[in-house]
């Protein structure tokens, strides 16, 4: 069976809101993704990549927790946004921590990683970790 689209990072988060404002700050500047659904107060909210496929999404902790149950809800979460190039990593950086986030590693060479990345690490408002990197 040939997948509908590709998989897609979901967060389950405490803070819906403010890491809605977070998202919705960045996603669009960092990635091109657009909000294609929820808001601020919907307790879910995706991202589109230009070709209409869900590339991002944010779901409610309690909510999940209403469907699956509270101990079956995963903890902790990881996103990875590319950007073009070691300028577009610190402008990123910089949009991050203005819309909320706290920079947990600064922008580094990373060659254990790979012989040309470079990356950032940051918390959004929930504690997700948010990696930035370039090639």
């Amino acid at each position: 069976m040939a997948p509908l689209e590709p998989p897609y990072t979901r967060l389950l988060v405490e803070r819906y809101e403010s890491t809605f404002r977070f998202y919705a700050a960045v996603l669009p500047k960092l990635s091109g993704c657009s909000l294609a659904r929820g808001t601020e107060g919907s307790g879910y909210a995706s991202w589109d990549d230009c070709e209409g496929r869900t590339m991002f999404a944010l779901f409610s902790r309690a909510a999940m927790a209403a469907a699956v149950g509270e101990e079956n809800v995963p903890v902790g979460a990881s996103v990875v946004i590319r950007v073009d190039g070691p300028e577009a990593l610190d402008a990123g950086v910089e949009l991050c921590t203005s819309a909320g986030a706290t920079v947990v590693a600064p922008a580094q060479d990373r060659p254990q990683w790979g012989p040309t990345m470079r990356a950032a690490h940051l918390h959004d408002p929930d504690g997700n970790l948010v990696e930035l990197q370039t090639y």
